[in-house]
């Protein structure tokens, strides 16, 4: 059991001169106290370990000491368990069909690579984090040291053959996809040609005006995804969206004024044709380079006018531009009939309201009416009913 020892310790005196320093004004240091001591907080850890001590343990500092180690012990156990269970942030346990199991990883510029690694619904949207975890997850599952041992073996002609037919393909693919996803440069190349995107870009090419006239198309709900789709793109964050019928002139204008300025980084590099295996000529090398330059001037000159055509369609079909105009003539009109004296014309709010009500009046004056005759009817209806018990009691009385 620990001791208490008393050490002899004296302080040292001060010296004459001594001066006690005073706080400024902008020091973040507490004042000292009047009496010369400062205001000690039970507070922290130590405090903590000195009320275990006192009203737990009884100062007994043996059991103290048990129970901080068995504390410690459980907290070690319980920080293993955490890092054992890894969060896989629900990636890579996609369906693997038989055509994905099937690629070639010679094709590897052809194959969906978020596909592979079971990404297919985060795609460009995939973080670091979930494309390590989904590799890792394939890796196990598909390493050729895995397979070999899962995979029974048979003894021809006094050799060992395992009856392996995969061939290590879909795990070349796996690789080839764990280095296009990490490589910022070659997945920047990737999401720009993504083969969901290109599918995507199909179904929007084929909108046309005449389909909103005879497919009757919501307007909103059309182009919004359409916009969305080539957000990814700008080099410009954040971008505008398309907005609802409400929206203001200014949101509107900034709209379009933004998208028909769209300063897009998507590149056509991953379609370059790669040069002739085993050929050395420079000649060959600079032609494959130079075609390949031309090409991707093409693909993006082609990719704009795209875009510009989805943005001039879209503004030629927006409700709003409409009501806008319909706006400005109506304050237009307001305004030249203030300056020449005349009254104002009335809007079409103004006077679709003057209806409303005309015909609320005419509803309520009809009806008024109606229940007039009604009572007019009811009242005849009791004269005559009054008037024939009075004959009746005429006659009863001459009869009597």
């Amino acid at each position: 059991m620990a001791t208490v020892v008393t050490l002899p310790i004296t302080a040292p005196v001060l010296p004459k001169g001594y001066v006690a320093p005073v706080a400024s004004s902008s020091s973040r240091l507490s004042a000292p106290h009047s009496t010369g001591h400062r205001v000690l907080l039970p507070v922290g850890h130590a405090h903590l370990d000195h009320l275990r001590l006192t009203l737990r343990h009884k100062h007994d500092f043996a059991a103290f000491d048990a129970h901080t180690a068995a504390e410690r012990e459980a907290k070690a156990k319980l920080l293993a368990a955490d890092n054992g269970s890894e969060d896989d942030l629900g990636v890579g346990d996609e369906e693997e069909t038989s055509d994905l199991l099937a690629l070639d990883p010679k094709e590897w510029k052809k194959q969906d690579h978020y596909a592979v690694l079971g990404l297919s619904k985060f795609r460009y949207l995939a973080t670091a984090d979930q494309i390590k975890i989904a590799h890792r997850k394939k890796v196990l599952k598909h390493h050729p040291d895995k397979k070999a041992s899962g995979t029974p073996s048979e003894t021809i002609l006094g050799i060992n053959v395992n009856r392996n037919t995969n061939d290590d393909a879909f795990f070349k693919c796996i690789q080839k996809a764990h280095e296009v996803l990490t490589n910022a440069e070659k997945r920047r190349q990737f999401d720009s040609v993504d083969p969901a995107l290109l599918e995507d870009e199909e179904d929007f090419a084929s909108v046309t005006a005449n389909d909103f006239k005879n497919k009757k198309l919501e307007f909103f709900k059309t182009f919004t995804p359409i916009f969305e789709l080539y957000t990814r793109f700008s080099r410009s964050q954040p971008v505008p969206g398309l907005g609802k019928i409400d929206a203001t002139k200014e949101e509107v204008e900034g709209f379009y004024d933004f998208w028909y300025n769209f300063d897009s980084w998507r590149s056509f590099e991953w379609w370059d044709k790669e040069v002739n295996e085993g050929s050395d000529s420079r000649d060959d090398k600079r032609y494959t380079e130079k075609k390949n330059k031309t090409e991707r001037a093409r693909r993006k000159k082609e990719d704009t006018a795209k875009l510009r055509g989805l943005v001039d369609l879209c503004l030629s079909l927006d409700p709003r531009i409409k009501l806008i105009k319909q706006k400005e003539k109506e304050a237009r009109e307001a305004k030249k009939a203030a300056s020449s004296g005349k009254p104002a014309k009335k809007t079409k709010e103004e006077e679709e309201a003057e209806k409303k009500k005309a015909a609320e009046e005419a509803k309520a004056k009809e009806e008024s009416e109606k229940a007039e005759r009604e009572a007019a009817k009811k009242a005849k209806a009791a004269a005559a009913n009054a008037a024939k018990k009075a004959r009746r009691a005429a006659r009863a009385t001459e009869e009597a």
